[in-house]
């Protein structure tokens, strides 16, 4: 099993900055990608960028240039730096892990607990 456990949420105004964490835990092989998603009350959850093992990054047209993805392969864990926030950047954001826990395992999905991210105007 893989647990993802993410911290960093809480509230800013627009255009401050915010740095989300996601440590994963467990049997974690290394070849994953990892990434955040969102998710506001009434729509569905949209991914917001993603990482690969080998650092390979992709982002939402709406993040591009103003949130940075990275990780830790030693540390297993995900960062997710957000600046020039918006009000409609507020949302519950979740760790995700595409995963697998042996090397021969198929790779899974994997969510964290998700954390709230208030911008204020």
């Amino acid at each position: 099993q893989v647990q993802l456990v993410e911290s960093g949420g809480g509230l800013v105004q627009t255009g401050g900055s915010l740095r989300l964490s996601c440590a994963a835990s467990g049997s974690i092989f290394r070849d994953n990608t990892m990434g955040w998603y969102r998710q506001v009350p009434g729509k569905q959850r949209e991914l917001v960028t993603t990482i690969n093992s080998v650092g390979v990054t992709a982002y939402a047209d709406s993040v591009k240039g103003r949130f940075t993805i990275s990780r830790d392969n030693a540390k297993n864990t995900v960062s997710l730096q957000m600046t020039s926030l918006k009000p409609e950047d507020a949302a519950v954001y979740y760790c995700h892990a595409l995963a697998r826990t042996t090397p021969f395992a198929p790779r899974l999905d994997y969510w964290g607990q998700g954390t709230q991210v208030t911008v204020s105007s």
